[in-house]
């Protein structure tokens, strides 16, 4: 995810708390709609659904961070 802004990632994951939860959840949402997928899981498609969106928010709300962040 953003292989762009992987130096500044490692930055903020270091001194922005905030940042490394956003990251995490991403990350945990990312294996678990994995597993769905995979079968490894059990969830009905609009389970895997509801979560794919819920992933994306946090993307948006992670790149909203590292954009004002490199524009500091």
């Amino acid at each position: 995810m953003f292989p762009e802004y992987r130096e500044l990632i490692t930055s903020l994951k270091t001194t922005d708390l905030h940042f490394t939860r956003l990251f995490d959840q991403h990350n945990e949402l990312d294996q678990k709609i994995q597993n769905m997928e995979d079968g490894i899981e059990m969830a009905t498609p609009v389970e895997i659904d509801t979560l794919k969106r819920e992933k994306l928010q946090l993307k948006d709300e992670l790149y909203v961070i590292l954009k004002k962040a490199e524009s500091v």
